[in-house]
């Protein structure tokens, strides 16, 4: 019986974006399987010179994980703190939280570089909002940008948890690039279904905020 040839240089062993290899311990084999759901854009603010900017609608059990993507937020205020709270029933911003944070930073004359544990950003069973930034500067091209997880925010079983990153220009010293990052939980079994973001000075003077469910 003749041998097929196979033409490797052919063969296309590239998974589709929505697939990832993974190994399938029945049969000793690789195959491709689901890699995640995509990202479903459910609404866009965009502040000008804003008290504060809050989702109210968009949150709820459609999903098991909400993103919200921060883009150019600047302040009003120079050297303000950029705050988030979850309402979590009623009509006030202010489950209660526990926290943690750390951050990385490098200054622009390079006379500060570090990473470090902030114990002075961290909430402890605190209804006041979480911190998410380092001092934004206000001046022109200063600005702050990043991402906030929260998972499954109408379980009425467990608590809210939910994890940030982001990178802002710090001006309170010397100019510098602070990446931040916490995580933490809203220790409540109520449904979180709104959250709220704005200044600890002054107003949001400008940025884009987009919330998205994932699928």
């Amino acid at each position: 019986m003749a041998l097929s040839k196979v033409n490797y240089n052919s063969m296309n062993v590239t998974p589709s974006a929505s697939k990832a290899i993974k190994f399938n311990s029945s049969n000793n084999g690789l195959e491709t399987g689901d890699l995640g759901g995509s990202l479903v854009l459910i609404s866009t603010q965009t502040a000008s010179d804003s008290a504060n900017i809050s989702f109210s609608s968009g949150i709820d059990s459609t999903y098991k994980e909400y993103i919200f993507k921060f883009t150019d937020v600047h302040p009003a205020t120079d050297s303000a703190q950029f705050l988030i709270n979850f309402r979590d029933g009623g009509s006030n911003y202010d489950a209660t939280k526990t926290t943690s944070h750390f951050a990385a930073s490098h200054s622009e004359d390079d006379s500060e570089a570090q990473i470090a544990y902030d114990t002075g950003r961290d909430l402890t069973q605190s209804t006041s909002g979480q911190n998410i930034s380092n001092e934004v500067g206000n001046a022109n091209h200063e600005c702050g940008a990043g991402f906030l997880h929260l998972f499954d925010p109408s379980n009425t079983t467990f608590v809210k948890h939910f994890i940030f990153t982001g990178n802002n220009s710090h001006t309170e010293d010397t100019p510098a690039t602070v990446q931040g990052f916490f995580a933490g939980y809203g220790n409540t079994t109520n449904s979180v279904n709104a959250i709220q973001f704005k200044m600890s000075s002054g107003n949001i003077d400008s940025g884009v905020i987009k919330l998205y469910g994932i699928s």
